[in-house]
């Protein structure tokens, strides 16, 4: 079963470093990925594939780079 969701991560984010992070994750767990938006205290961005990888997308990007921190995630279905 496939899923969409829309994620917000906030924290600290250094730009480049966490959308080349999350394009890698994303395209190693085989999930479509839409980047919205992503600036200094946050990121929005889209992602459809497999339910179980997309949650496992949500943990490896709350993990983070290592130059980001990661304080909240805001997701909701789409």
């Amino acid at each position: 079963m496939t899923e969409r969701a829309r994620f917000i991560f906030r924290g600290q984010m250094a730009r480049d470093s966490f959308i080349e992070f999350a394009l890698h994750r994303a395209h190693r767990l085989d999930l479509d990925i839409e980047m919205e938006a992503c600036n200094a205290t946050s990121a929005t961005l889209s992602v459809e594939g497999q339910n179980d990888l997309v949650d496992a997308f949500e943990m490896a990007c709350s993990l983070g780079p290592y130059d980001c921190i990661i304080l909240d995630i805001e997701r909701s279905d789409i």
